[in-house]
């Protein structure tokens, strides 16, 4: 079932254009990596997906109720990296638009954040300075907040920039595991193209010309945009 429809969609800045007549879907269950050069518009796409952005013309359709179940993962900023707070306040702030017109979050809330800790293997640190914690814990701890705001959809914006082999390794166990066993959908802007073709069953790769290559990871591959940026020659 097709949860999100990008219809024909523009957007330009200072009269250039960053994404011209861009189509695809997200199906329920997709696991979507979106590549491409540095100013292509990916993280421009992951904002208009959010409604963070207003593209110039095209469409965007989505569920009515989708954007009350989206995690979002945006990049992480220096000030960010050295926020003041504990984990478990860090992983229970994913609950902030439950909250309405209250200031105290629940038992539900609380025990769900514990959940969430333990599936990400940072239950043992849940009363541990964020500031504190290495790039991967960060990260970890990060995701555990985005799960805490859905149950079907996380939108990562280039959650591994700066991190080591080992964690983005580690990171990518983890995709795998909440897609293929938590059913969770996901739109993931990644530099690692090579990594996006393993792991991903569906590639948006965006050029800085504004052509677009989407299908089945299988097919990108075999394309023209597979071939040119995974360095295989051979026809």
């Amino acid at each position: 079932m097709s949860i999100i429809q990008c219809e024909n969609l523009s957007i330009s800045f200072n009269k250039t254009s960053v994404l011209k007549d861009l189509s695809f879907t997200v199906e329920e269950g997709d696991y979507l990596c979106i590549v491409g050069e540095n100013g292509s518009g990916k993280s421009t796409l992951i904002k208009c997906l959010l409604g963070l952005e207003v593209p110039d013309k095209g469409h965007i359709i989505t569920e009515k109720s989708l954007f009350d179940h989206i995690g979002y993962l945006p990049q992480q900023t220096s000030i960010q990296r050295d926020f003041p707070a504990t984990v478990f306040e860090v992983v229970l702030s994913g609950f902030l638009n439950d909250l309405g017109f209250s200031i105290f979050y629940s038992k539900k809330h609380k025990q769900t954040a514990d959940k969430m800790l333990k599936l990400f293997g940072i239950y043992e640190i849940k009363n541990k300075s964020y500031r504190t914690l290495s790039g991967g814990q960060q990260q970890r701890v990060l995701l555990a907040r985005a799960m805490c705001s859905t149950k079907r959809l996380l939108l990562l914006d280039e959650p591994l920039s700066g991190l080591d082999p080992l964690v983005v390794s580690d990171f990518y166990t983890i995709m795998h595991k909440l897609n293929h066993i938590h059913k969770i959908t996901i739109i993931m802007v990644s530099h690692s193209i090579s990594e996006a073709v393993r792991e991903a069953n569906k590639i948006l790769h965006l050029c800085d010309d504004c052509s677009y290559f989407f299908g089945s990871t299988e097919d990108y591959i075999k394309s023209p945009f597979g071939e040119r940026f995974l360095g295989r020659t051979d026809k």
